[in-house]
């Protein structure tokens, strides 16, 4: 064989070395999958379980979502609180995998659910009308699909850490830490990688920090209370959360008193979420207030290492968008 073409084929399985070398990767849900995207990128791909568009929460897996668990050697999720169904997914299909729970890991800020942020206006009868266990419906947008729901007991850690951007640049170390004790070679490319993403999301949490400073006493309303962690980090003072606890809307005296409730609190804006309650909260609450829409799952964006520092630069555009218009 001549030397010339051993040369050119050692060069190529030696640059080709790095991406075959890179373990299977599983992550759950897409702003995951996006942070681990962001350190494996050039070495390989993690497989995403959960798709941005569906809840987390009550998913039902397709045979590439569950092949792609299967075969992973390290998954990383945030944990049985956001997504109860996986863990026994996890046990049968990557019992052999190391899996990562995120949080808390890596000296990151958990935050118990809060108390008492249900939106209460006083109805028809006089009385306050605080509708508890936030069980948010299912299919409540106009196309039928599953929204992010809360179908967890509101009780111990909110697993919706991943809007703090201070937790997503503790868990690049992880992330790069757990794989480069995989994929030994590729240690320094992960490390790297981790380096460099910390540096971006610090410079978009102090972006967004000086454009959300003249928000932080508009009061607004959400739909269910997922945003405290956003909230903490960027020092926004919500008026509380909605959570209408069941499937049918309210009648025309709940209506007025939301209504009345919310112009008296001085409400500027009420937030849904793409894949549902946005009609509920026009039929609800009219052109009375602003109506916007918080992305936590960063559903418009495609799954990557783009779409977690995009869904949170979603989010900060979504709030002085509506938060910074006259109501």
């Amino acid at each position: 064989m001549p030397t010339r073409f051993l040369i050119s084929l050692g060069l190529v399985l030696g640059c080709a070395a790095p991406g075959l070398a890179a373990p299977q990767v599983a992550a759950d849900i897409a702003p995951v999958h996006a942070l681990v995207a962001r350190v494996m990128e050039g070495a390989g791909e993690p497989a995403l379980i959960v798709p941005p568009q569906a809840t987390p929460h009550s998913y039902s897996m397709r045979p590439s979502e569950a092949a792609a668990l299967d075969r992973a050697e390290v998954v990383f999720w945030m944990g049985e609180g956001l997504t109860p169904w996986l863990a026994d997914s996890i046990g049968t299909l990557a019992g052999d995998a190391h899996v990562v729970g995120l949080l808390g890991a890596g000296g990151s800020t958990v935050m118990d659910f809060r108390e008492g942020v249900t939106f209460a206006a006083k109805g028809a009868d006089g009385h306050g009308h605080d509708e508890h266990g936030h069980d948010d419906d299912q299919g409540d947008d106009d196309h039928g699909h599953n929204g992010h729901d809360h179908g967890h007991a509101h009780d111990g850690a909110d697993p919706h850490a991943w809007l703090d951007p201070a937790n997503a640049r503790a868990w690049l170390g992880v992330i790069a830490a757990e794989l480069a004790e995989h994929d030994p070679g590729n240690a320094a490319r992960y490390q790297a990688n981790a380096a460099a993403a910390r540096e971006e999301l610090a410079a978009l949490e102090a972006e967004i920090s000086a454009r959300l400073v003249p928000l932080s006493d508009t009061p607004y309303l959400v739909y269910h209370d997922a945003y405290q962690y956003f909230e903490a980090r960027f020092g926004l003072a919500p008026e509380g959360a909605l959570a209408l606890g069941d499937a049918a809307d309210p009648g025309p005296a709940r209506i007025a008193a939301l209504r009345d409730a919310a112009q008296e609190a001085g409400v500027v804006c009420i937030f849904g979420e793409p894949q549902f309650a946005g009609a509920r909260i026009s039929a609800i609450f009219g052109d009375t207030v602003g109506h916007g829409v918080l992305d936590p799952l960063g559903s418009r964006h495609a799954p990557g290492p783009a779409l977690y520092p995009a869904l949170i630069a979603d989010m900060a555009a979504a709030l002085e968008g509506c938060l910074g218009t006259d109501g």
